[in-house]
């Protein structure tokens, strides 16, 4: 019979501790005394501490069940440092290595085995397992055996074929830091638990602090909370290697040394800037987020998630690495809605495990894709962080902890009932209509657009809410959207589309009133840096009807060479003709854009053509250029004049979309600030994506460009190499048309 008082002694000579946290005894007694258990426990609640006691303490060995080698590894140094005779089966093992383990775990030379679930139904396990007496099974991280849970392995669900196949039946146990409902109820099922005593001992970490920052700028961002927390220990959590060396690299340029930790380093290089950091020689560490999985550093005063994780379960456990010896200690979240597109491409895209049919597979995606969304309600809620993280794990109370950036004033409060009842009131609309459609068709008919594609075709203007919000700018119609889905008023479906909750009804029918933080910066204006940019310079009107002529002669000129027109003279140059009027060689030489090899091959025609309309137009002649605006900035200019724009039927290229718009509305200026001012918003916006190729930067298209209706096209270059554009065509011209005002600024 154990002696249930002797678990004190284990944990003071073992462990060097004189009691126990909370949740641990009951876990402890309940396995002791022959009972299965399942503990939910956060992440530093010392959950492994409730299976490695009872192993200990009971007769025979104990088989630990983990999915991490990470995790093996440092939890066996840890244990072997303690006296503890324990070891790992994993594949970092050697042949030889591994056959040595087996010969010693046979002759009962270890008290705690640690194995893979891919391992447990070979052969030679199988063998080991059969010979050995088994007093205990631990399943750590067990949420992995549900479809449910944030990382499902399908070898943990040969877990109870393996207990089939042994002599007898052990006591079993599980143990995970994150899991809501469902997924406890499919641990105790999936698992074949008998009658398991269930231990949850709460989510809440009272220590941390919890904040999400809308941050454009996230590199800027995250420099400022490394400078005002400075001295800490830190992890800044990153989704790719990219992002953790582009983190690593810059903080470390810029005074604050960081190392950085992901699978492309050598093990080498992982284990030294592991050590580095674990043992206090640096302070910052980038990492992707296998950094950390049984890493017991207990001072770790920040973590900085750079991007927005796929699910909440992993954030909390990522999160939970700070503040492990119980000092206070900041969760701070980078977010932008780009994270939510990268993320929804990696899940749409991925397949980690072969074994699994295209059923299971489709599930898994709709299953992370909810997630995802709930992870994405997080970043927008209004409501307490720690609340929303609690009512996710099946926590349910109200509290204003006072402890996040909800709370502590750094979001702004808004009464937003009258903005809810419209945008709900747009969806039941569309709903009447039998029709569906996502955040951007939405906001476009509360703003009354007259270029949308969408709200033409489908006779949206028609509405009774057609441009009900037409004084509120588009990013923020969308952004009280995206506060109203993280409310639960709005619910995501297929192609991200939008529909109404029965929670609708009650702002709707009960006039319930709706309150939202908002992060301050969505209420400022988005580009107003950009529009500045673009106040300065020379902007005069040019002569429309020479530009007419001379985009004739361009024409022909290029089709007698067999090239597109812009590769004789953009319309930056043509323009600039327009108002200077050269009718000289010299003079052409001085028009923007002419070099001299284009003034030798074309001048004698351009300088020809002037020539014949200034003889047509003799009050042409020497004619001052007029400037433009009466002294307004060209951001004036061009929003005051976007609603004039018409779309062509051709494909455009960023620049030659901008040029169309300074030829429309008559103006020969620099288009370059222009240009940089609409990709900017679309990269805000999430309407386009930079990637690197062949070591330059390039745009590319997102999940939202179709809704933008803007496309990539695959073109060859005059040298016959082949390549990708980001292309413009008439749908998504209108769309840009349409936005023109905020993206200029407004």
């Amino acid at each position: 019979m154990t002696d249930f008082s002797d678990k004190y002694s284990v944990l003071r000579d073992f462990f060097g501790h004189v009691d126990f946290r909370e949740g641990q005894l009951p876990l402890i007694d309940a396995l002791l005394g022959g009972k299965d258990a399942v503990g939910i426990m956060p992440t530093g609640a010392g959950k492994s501490m409730c299976y490695q006691i009872p192993a200990l303490m009971l007769d025979g060995v104990t088989i630990v069940i983990s999915p991490l080698i990470s995790l093996m590894k440092d939890q066996v140094n840890s244990l072997i440092q303690s006296g503890v005779r324990a070891a790992y089966l994993n594949s970092s093992l050697t042949q030889q290595q591994y056959n040595t383990a087996l010969a010693n775990a046979m002759r009962g030379m270890y008290k705690l085995i640690y194995v893979a679930p891919e391992r447990l139904c070979t052969p030679s396990f199988m063998e080991l397992a059969r010979n050995v007496r088994i007093s205990l099974v631990a399943v750590d991280e067990a949420h992995c055996v549900s479809q449910w849970g944030q990382d499902f392995r399908p070898h943990y669900m040969r877990i109870p074929e393996f207990l089939a196949q042994l002599p007898y039946r052990p006591i079993v146990g599980a143990f995970t830091a994150t899991a809501t409902d469902q997924v406890r109820q499919d641990i105790v099922r999936l698992l074949g638990l008998r009658d398991p005593l269930c231990v949850t001992t709460g989510f809440d970490r009272k220590n941390l602090y919890f904040g999400v920052l809308h941050a454009k700028g996230k590199y800027e961002a995250a420099k400022k909370i490394v400078e005002e927390n400075r001295g800490t220990s830190a992890i800044i959590y990153c989704s790719t290697r990219k992002a953790v060396e582009e983190v690593s690299e810059r903080l470390t340029a810029d005074g604050f040394p960081c190392t950085r930790y992901h699978a492309g380093l050598t093990p080498e290089e992982r284990k030294k800037n592991q050590d580095d950091f674990i043992y206090d020689r640096v302070e910052l560490i980038a990492a992707t987020n296998a950094f950390g999985m049984g890493i017991d550093k207990s001072n770790v005063g920040l973590v900085l998630h750079y991007n927005m994780p796929k699910n909440l379960e992993n954030y909390y456990q990522e999160a939970g690495r700070a503040g492990r010896d119980g000092s206070e200690a900041k969760c701070i979240l980078l977010y932008s809605a780009k994270d939510t597109v990268t993320n929804r491409f990696l899940i749409e895209n991925s397949n980690d495990n072969p074994d699994l049919d295209d059923e299971t597979i489709e599930q898994l995606h709709k299953r992370d894709l909810a997630k995802l969304s709930k992870m994405s309600d997080y970043c927008n809620t209004g409501r307490c962080l720690r609340q929303f993280i609690l009512d996710y794990f099946g926590e349910k109370r109200q509290c204003t902890c006072g402890n996040c950036s909800n709370c502590n004033g750094e979001t702004e409060l808004a009464d937003v009932t009258v903005e809810a009842q419209k945008i709900l009131s747009c969806v039941y609309r569309l709903h009447q209509r039998n029709l569906r459609f996502g955040a951007v068709v939405i906001s476009a008919v509360l703003k009354g657009s007259e270029n949308n594609d969408k709200v033409k075709k489908f006779g949206l203007d028609s509405l009774s809410t057609y441009g009900i919000m037409k004084d509120d700018t588009s990013t923020r119609i969308r952004m009280m959207i995206r506060c109203l889905q993280a409310e639960g008023y709005l619910m995501e479906c297929e192609h991200s589309t939008l529909t109404l909750t029965r929670r609708a009804a009650e702002v709707l029918m009960q006039h319930k009133p709706v309150k939202m933080r908002l992060p301050k910066q969505s209420r400022e204006r988005s580009s107003p840096k950009v529009a500045k940019s673009i106040e300065s310079g020379g902007i005069t009107v040019f002569d429309r009807e020479l530009f007419a002529r001379l985009k004739k002669l361009r024409a022909k000129l290029a089709a007698e060479i067999n090239m597109p027109a812009y590769i004789v003279f953009g319309d930056t140059a043509l323009r600039d003709m327009c108002v200077k009027m050269p009718v000289t060689q010299s003079d052409f030489a001085e028009v923007s854009g002419v070099g001299k090899v284009k003034q030798e091959r074309y001048g004698q025609y351009f300088t020809a053509e002037i020539q014949r309309y200034l003889r047509e137009n003799p009050e042409k002649k020497n004619a001052v250029p007029e400037t433009a605006g009466g002294g307004e900035s060209l951001a004036e200019l061009l929003r005051a004049g976007a609603e004039g724009l018409q779309a062509v039927d051709e494909e455009l290229s960023l620049n030659r979309l901008c040029d169309e718009i300074l030829t429309q509305l008559g103006l020969s200026a620099d288009r370059r600030p222009v240009a940089e001012a609409v990709k900017k918003w679309l990269l805000n916006e999430n309407y386009l994506t930079e990637k690197i190729e062949n070591g330059k930067k390039r745009m590319a298209v997102t999940i939202l460009s179709e809704e933008a209706g803007i496309v990539e096209r695959e073109k060859v270059s005059s040298l016959n190499r082949a390549y990708t554009s980001v292309v413009f065509p008439r749908t998504a011209q209108e769309f840009v048309f349409e936005n023109l005002g905020e993206m200029l600024g407004e």
